[in-house]
């Protein structure tokens, strides 16, 4: 059986993965910031599921969570980058993350491109493989003179950002694994859930954990390692025009080098 990472665990379409995985059989290492919350998701798994504990806000705890895993498992079939920070209450201020990164951009994008990075070691043992990013249709063009949005700051504008470099990111790195046999997709589980996330922002939600639950594991579970494609549920779609841009993707790559 396959072994399974998904950041963001505790919750939503994390926890749904996760319940579903283990009871197929698969060991799935469940990450979470809250001990509390992710040991009792521990416990009601059982042995399958073995909890990771990091907050996504600093980089710091994602080099750890990273060395941590590797030293448990000496290889990696799926990473799901589930963990997000979403848009926030309407009017809320602008948030940085511990390392000084603004913190959507730091926990929806640096965040997961670091932890990906780290961890290619064990999914190339693993490979065919797969790495299922969790972007979403709400994108926007990034001012990479104001990264950390000090002026023009609004928390959707700051989540559209983030998520827009998540999916020039994926479809950036699809190209460089693909002979390594790791494939990289990008998806838009469903359009508002019922979460947390969604119902702090404010909004009713559209649609359930369950179809975007479904969407990711249309990817987790494909027949072959799905690549450079980007989803809206389990339809191939496009992402905002950015993201297909080389000089965007340079930038990006340069930005979360020296992060």
């Amino acid at each position: 059986m396959r072994t399974v990472l998904i950041t963001g665990s505790t919750a939503g379409v994390g926890r749904y993965l996760a319940t579903k995985l283990v009871a197929r059989g698969d060991t799935v290492l469940i990450h979470g910031r809250n001990p509390e919350k992710l040991h009792l998701l521990a416990d009601e798994l059982g042995a399958r599921a073995v909890p990771y504990v990091a907050d996504l806000a600093s980089l710091g705890d994602v080099r750890s969570l990273a060395a941590r895993v590797a030293a448990g498992h000496d290889r990696l079939d799926v990473l799901v980058n589930n963990a997000g920070a979403g848009s926030g209450s309407r009017g809320a201020a602008r948030e940085l993350s511990r390392d000084g990164h603004e913190l959507r951009f730091a926990v929806n994008y640096l965040a997961p491109a670091l932890l990906t990075r780290l961890l290619l070691p064990l999914l190339r043992k693993a490979a065919p493989s797969r790495i299922v990013n969790e972007g979403s249709l709400g994108q926007d063009s990034i001012d990479f003179g104001d990264l950390t949005m000090e002026h023009r700051y609004t928390g959707p504008l700051a989540y559209c950002r983030s998520k827009l470099a998540m999916a020039a990111w994926s479809l950036d790195l699809a190209e460089e694994l693909r002979e390594d046999r790791i494939g990289v997709s990008c998806v838009h589980p469903a359009t508002y859930m019922d979460t947390a996330m969604v119902r702090a922002a404010g909004i009713t939600p559209w649609s359930t954990v369950e179809e975007g639950g479904d969407a990711v594991l249309a990817l987790v579970d494909a027949p072959e390692p799905v690549t450079g494609r980007f989803y809206d549920g389990t339809t191939e779609s496009k992402a905002h025009p950015d993201a297909y841009d080389p000089e965007v993707r340079r930038r990006l790559r340069e930005v979360t080098a020296g992060s």
